[in-house]
């Protein structure tokens, strides 16, 4: 595609997925950041190109994007713990970033679409894990988050295991069915996490048939009744991929709130 923001590849590890595109602003900042997860029920046939043009729009709008690729299902170490492992090391890699670009560390969001909106309230919640959790390995100095926006997303994988979302894609992703995996489901499910005390914000479609409205209905009223502040935007109509359709209406809906987020 044809790009305004061309972006640059930079890698954070070690791994031949540790890699994220960064798109700038051209104005003189600081920048907020949208660390953008993409989804793909956490398979390796899925990759961050899914989210290039939001990205662009993101940018457009005045916020920096790190536009993230980890280890998923089918590579070398995806799955758990490795895609937890990298998305964390990913995000915590801004703290590096920020002098030489100019981002502020004090307003960065997560964004994920399906499973990557899974993964974007996992960021937000892993500062409750044990320096000694496995899905922590590597990880130093943690960046705290301002919000998650959860795009579609599978907030429970216990519920998505029940309602075999995406076939086998729980299992796969822990290794084995949630109730033969307590410790690893109490570590890497958002749902088994609340509350974490970060802003959070589902934004789903009603007519969605891949990842059903009720996940994300069922979680917003656990987290409030926890104690955590989020909010629950419903998309009459809308179903799985107008949510990162960047000529879409409910894009610009998304946008709307993003920009709401990072500058308040």
């Amino acid at each position: 595609m044809n790009s305004a923001f061309p972006p640059l590849r930079l890698t954070y590890g070690s791994h031949p997925q540790n890699f994220a595109d960064l798109r700038v602003p051209p104005s003189r900042g600081p920048h907020p950041v949208v660390v953008s997860i993409h989804g793909g029920f956490w398979m390796s046939a899925f990759g961050l190109d899914l989210h290039d043009e939001l990205c662009e729009s993101l940018t457009a709008s005045g916020i920096a994007t790190w536009n993230i690729e980890f280890r998923r299902i089918g590579d070398a170490g995806g799955g758990f713990p490795g895609t937890f492992i990298d998305v964390g090391k990913a995000i915590d890699f801004l703290l590096d970033l920020a002098p030489m670009h100019n981002l502020d560390l004090k307003r960065v969001v997560t964004l994920g679409h399906s499973a990557g909106g899974h993964l974007a309230l996992w960021a937000a919640a892993r500062l409750k894990l044990s320096v000694q959790d496995s899905l922590m390995s590597g990880a130093e100095t943690v960046l705290g988050l301002r919000a998650a926006v959860s795009l579609a997303g599978v907030c429970d994988l216990r519920y998505a295991w029940q309602k075999k979302l995406g076939g086998g894609a729980v299992p796969a992703l822990l290794g084995g069915a949630p109730d033969k995996m307590p410790a690893r489901l109490a570590s890497a499910s958002p749902a088994e996490l609340l509350p974490f005390g970060v802003q959070q914000i589902l934004i789903h479609g009603t007519k969605d048939n891949l990842v059903p409205i009720e996940i994300s209905r069922l979680y917003s009223e656990t987290a409030r009744a926890k104690g955590d502040t989020v909010a629950l935007i419903e998309l009459d109509g809308a179903g799985h991929f107008e949510l990162i359709d960047a000529r879409s209406r409910e894009w610009m809906r998304i946008l709307q709130e993003v920009l709401f987020i990072v500058e308040k």
